[in-house]
């Protein structure tokens, strides 16, 4: 049958199974991290340092609960014992690798005349233990970051309390340099002198989630874990670690992933413990080992990644072509690849913006777009604009007026553009600015001020939909929709729902408001469609939200991107009568701004990630839109 239509000029292909398109194979198989037991140590105990990689590691003294010196070689496979520290010890920081690498400070047995804290430290060559010069402040519980020529001790407890203290050793001498923000004890760390990071730990009245960023000089406090513990164990860089077990009221097996700006949950350790080992060059691939459970535990787990790194190339996987004939030998079928359906895409790092902001609005098209305004820390109202050319950001020319949570032209482009309303630093505005490409240009104002809106359509074909107004006071909110023709507003027909900080997509005679927020705390998953005349009530998203953004061309095809509450990292693709929930962002986010023509080709940048952490990641959104339908052969 397969040889007879192509004679009669139907090009089918002979296939033994469907095209699957490299999107849809990311997400048939899609790469994660787990752990899985290993075998065990030699002798278990908690407050063990440690040093290596997951093939190679080092565990060194603890508790079992007594004082340990003995030191315990990774080989992959197994543990063996090697040569014993010279001082028994335990809540020593560690760093380094197998063959080289140095440990300081700890708790040592406590004896008439002999402290416990101890400023003791030792190296090792890959077959023993050396003493060195001692740190300048004995103290336990503190991070080890670096290599043994070059390492950070940083933090721990000297009694009665916590502190913030940072040496660093340069292979000889330890000296004193810029102390962490927040004095912290039981703290982890992970990276290099000039590019590291400390986790959590004991605040004092209780565990910490503060990350803290070194730079060489000077510790930065960036986002903060998702849950607050003290005697975790981390492994990584300064932009690709996880975080590993720990104490909260209870040990826990929370494992977090650190992309370099933001925490994510994964997947837990098999064993809850605190007081562990760890070690590990990435966020994806590590060793956990040791720890207390309670009781003392001697467990080894290796973390690592499976499925299909979203890195791979896509040569070698079948795509699925719009008009692509052919017979599945397997099924008996003769199918035909169509256009329709949900869009199988991912989300793709791109450039970051130079200037990290919330309530952002965004313009364009995934390679040609304007991030517009916001809100930048920690509360100011800016006229920042940046242009995006695909791959980077440059800044061009700035509003007239700095504003926050305004409405725009979405489809609007980086030579031609409209950006009205939001929040200036005196409140609530009507202010219209129209952009050529080099400046921006006070036009027309809306007729009612607008805060929190939205906005579809074109520079010269615009709607500005709902939000808050800035009269009377409270502002009250807004179901109001005006329409723009190029030279001033006109108000048309409202929505059903009155609401602020909804998302849109569309344009002035075809488009979509979904999501809202109604102060204090009612939140909408309300859907309504624009015919260019009036609104009508649809299909409610999957999922509540407010601080959601969207792109798309038109009522019968868009994209809802993040949201809250909490930062949502949540994608939703309209086909004109439904929502479904596509490929979530990499990074959670609420208050982003988006650009995009259509659901298949889009730009997110920007938003907020956690409290007080306004985001300069962008992220590309591609996507092929195809159904496989099979055919009929009467």
């Amino acid at each position: 049958m397969a040889n007879y239509k192509e004679i009669q000029g139907f090009p089918i292909q002979n296939l033994s199974s469907d095209p699957v398109p490299y999107a849809q194979e990311l997400i048939n198989n899609p790469y994660a991290g787990v752990w899985s037991s290993a075998a065990s140590m030699n002798t278990a105990r908690l407050r063990v340092g440690s040093a290596g990689t997951p093939s190679a590691a080092l565990a060194f003294g603890g508790a079992e609960p007594g004082y340990s010196a003995k030191t315990e070689s990774w080989n992959g496979s197994a543990w063996s014992e090697v040569n014993d520290m010279n001082t028994a010890r335990r809540s020593m920081a560690g760093t380094g690798i197998q063959t080289s690498a140095i440990q300081g400070g700890g708790f040592q047995n406590p004896t008439p005349g002999v402290p416990g804290n101890t400023n003791l430290a030792e190296t090792w060559n890959g077959s023993s233990w050396t003493e060195v010069a001692e740190i300048n402040s004995a103290r336990r519980g503190a991070a080890g970051i670096g290599t043994a020529s070059g390492s950070l001790l940083s933090g721990g407890i000297i009694p009665p309390g916590i502190t913030a203290i940072n040496e660093s050793w340069n292979g000889s001498a330890w000296t004193e340099v810029n102390d962490l923000n927040s004095a912290r004890s039981n703290v982890s760390g992970t990276g290099s002198t000039t590019a590291g990071i400390v986790i959590a730990g004991d605040s004092g009245p209780g565990t910490s989630g503060l990350t803290e960023t070194w730079n060489g000089t000077s510790f930065t406090e960036d986002a903060d874990l998702n849950t607050a513990r003290a005697e975790q164990a981390a492994a990584g860089t300064q932009t690709d670690a996880i975080v590993f077990g720990g104490y909260t009221t209870t040990n826990i097996a929370n494992t977090e992933a650190w992309n370099g700006s933001a925490w994510t949950e994964v997947n837990d350790l098999g064993t809850a413990r605190s007081t562990l080992g760890g070690s590990g060059p990435s966020g994806s691939a590590a060793l956990a080992f040791g720890g207390g459970t309670p009781p003392v535990t001697s467990a080894t787990e290796e973390w690592a990644f499976s499925g299909l790194p979203p890195s791979t190339p896509a040569a070698g996987y079948s795509d699925a072509i719009t008009g692509q004939m052919y017979y599945n030998s397997t099924t008996g079928q003769f199918k035909a690849i169509k256009d329709g359906g949900a869009p199988i895409g991912t989300w793709a790092s791109g450039g970051n913006m130079n200037t990290g902001r919330r309530e952002i609005i965004g313009l364009g098209i995934q390679t040609a777009a304007l991030a517009v305004g916001g809100t930048t820390p920690p509360s100011t109202r800016t006229a920042i604009v940046e242009q995006y050319d695909g791959s980077a950001w440059t800044e061009t020319g700035d509003l007239n007026d700095g504003r926050t949570a305004m409405g725009s032209s979405q489809r609007g482009s980086v030579t031609a553009a409209i950006a009205f309303g939001g929040a200036n630093t005196g409140g609530e505005v009507a202010t219209n600015e129209s952009w050529n490409g080099s400046a921006w240009t006070e036009v027309n104002d809306l007729n009612t001020r607008h805060y929190r809106t939205t906005g579809n359509g074109t520079q010269t074909a615009a709607l500005c939909i709902a939000g808050s107004s800035g009269v009377p006071s409270p502002p009250p909110l807004l179901a109001l929709t005006e329409s723009w023709d190029g030279t001033s507003w006109t108000e048309v027909n409202d929505l059903n729902t009155a609401r602020q900080q909804l998302g849109s997509a569309g344009t002035q005679t075809s488009g979509l408001a979904f999501g809202g927020l109604a102060p204090p705390s009612t939140v909408y998953a309300n859907t309504e469609s624009w015919n260019g005349t009036s609104w009508t009530e649809t299909a409610d998203l999957n999922t509540t939200k407010y601080a959601v953004a969207g792109a798309g061309s038109s009522n019968s095809e868009a994209l809802a991107i993040g949201g809250n509450p909490p930062a949502k990292a949540e994608t939703e693709f309209w086909n004109g009568t439904s929502w479904t929930e596509v490929a979530d962002m990499a990074i959670a986010s609420d208050y982003p701004g988006a650009a995009g023509a259509s659901s298949n080709s889009a730009l997110a940048f920007g938003g907020n990630t956690g409290p007080s952490s306004f985001s300069n990641k962008t992220e590309e959104w591609t996507a092929a839109d195809f159904e496989i339908k099979t055919m009929t052969t009467s």
